[in-house]
């Protein structure tokens, strides 16, 4: 069988397949491969950009080894293929809720967390530093078990993967709250002359600037004693479904057809920005349908080169006279002790680019990623980027420290594929 990702740019035909359901079906997984010389990866629901989950070996399917071990006061144990949807409904049915994710729900837990998947919080970082216990099988055949203050537990959090298959995760969690959701409409000029305040003041920033015009959609949420006041039926319909999804689905069509009506299409988006509110259950607010597919590259620069770098994307974007429908998001996190990932050592900030997926637009991303990699940038794991080991050791301060880790537990890369070759040499 064939594997693609949701993006479709990626896709790979395996030896063999399995759908371990078992901890214990993933060590006779990666020993039946070790024996045969065959290398192994498990794969997640193919949301990444980059060629990480792709294997000529065995490939591990996780849809069978899901749902939760143990319950223990603030911590949750789930298994690793367990999505994220499936994570949240569960802990809300028992007044629980992680403390900030990403807006994509279909991701398994192992795989967001190996490719740095984070989503926006001024004081609460990524899926990774809210991990508090990882159970993973080793290439030498073994069940290791690991927590906060080994060596193994800072490198695999944002593992890629590469140090063994991820079989459990154990999450801190803690009681169910509400976040007060604002979306308004604010010139890009007025947001660069004010990040400092808007990511100050704000638990949670992230906002959308639409090329080719100074509109910017602003979405903060802050935690909200109550009471909830969550968006009507029609209203999220009409925000999250029709024109997010739907009509701006056939605007990206339009612009694929007619590039030269693109800031004309643009112009029409940042118009029909209108302000709203809303208080919500904290997951509903984080996450977002996402129907209209797209490849995307996203880089992490240290915050305080934030607004020069967004500068730079929209004088380059102007210069050279590309037509850009998709909008650039913006978001922020503080520093993360996980050695690769992309906060790793510095609070950060993420500027992440996406083209319409029936037009790619490798000049673009390649010109962004000048200026991302002069300011010293971390690209995604799992996005679209360039970048070798010979990079990436520059700007991660542990990348050693985890390539020799990976030396002494996988010398023979069972769990190698094309793109850590690149990446991790």
């Amino acid at each position: 069988m064939t594997f693609a990702n949701w993006a479709r740019n990626q896709s790979g035909t395996p030896a063999e397949v399995r759908t371990p359901a078992s901890a214990d079906d993933v060590v006779r997984a990666v020993r039946d491969a070790a024996a045969s010389g065959r290398r192994v990866r498990m794969v997640g629901t193919g949301h990444s950009f980059t060629g990480v989950a792709l294997t000529d070996g065995v490939m591990l399917r996780p849809g069978a080894l899901t749902g939760v071990t143990s319950w223990a006061g603030d911590r949750v144990t789930v298994l690793a293929g367990t999505p994220i949807r499936v994570l949240n409904e569960l802990l809300d049915e028992r007044g629980l809720a992680l403390a900030n994710m990403g807006d994509i729900t279909d991701q398994t837990v192992a795989g967001a967390i190996q490719t740095g998947t984070h989503g926006t919080g001024r004081d609460s970082g990524g899926l990774a530093d809210q991990v508090a216990g990882l159970e993973l099988v080793l290439a030498d055949g073994s069940l290791a078990a690991t927590g906060p203050g080994e060596e193994l537990f800072d490198a695999a959090r944002v593992g890629l993967g590469a140090l063994g298959v991820l079989t459990a995760v154990t999450f801190r969690v803690e009681p169910a709250y509400l976040l007060h959701n604002r979306r308004r409409r604010l010139p890009l000029g007025e947001i660069l002359d004010s990040l400092d305040t808007l990511t100050s003041e704000n638990e949670h920033l992230d906002f959308f600037w639409l090329p080719h015009t100074d509109a910017c959609l602003v979405k903060t949420n802050n935690r909200s004693a109550g009471p909830a006041r969550p968006p009507g039926a029609f209203r999220h319909w009409l925000d999250n479904v029709f024109l997010e999804n739907t009509v701006f689905g056939a605007a990206c069509a339009l612009g694929a057809g007619f590039p030269a009506l693109i800031p004309r299409i643009n112009a029409v988006s940042a118009a029909a920005l209108g302000d709203s509110e809303a208080v919500d259950t904290s997951y509903k607010v984080f996450t977002a349908r996402r129907d209209v597919r797209f490849l995307e590259m996203e880089y992490a620069v240290p915050r305080e080169h934030l607004a020069q770098a967004l500068r730079e994307t929209r004088d380059l974007i102007e210069r050279m006279d590309w037509k850009i429908t998709f909008p650039v998001e913006v978001r922020v996190t503080p520093p993360s002790d996980a050695w690769l990932s992309t906060a790793y050592g510095r609070p950060s900030a993420y500027i992440a680019c996406h083209v319409y997926r029936p037009t790619p637009h490798p000049a673009y991303f390649e010109g962004v990623e000048e200026i991302m990699t002069r300011l010293g940038g971390r690209p995604h794991w799992g996005k679209l980027h360039t970048r070798d080991a010979s990079y990436l050791s520059t700007v991660y301060p542990r990348f050693a420290d985890f390539t020799a880790l990976r030396d002494r537990l996988d010398p023979e890369r069972l769990f190698g594929n094309e793109y850590l070759d690149r990446v991790l040499g």
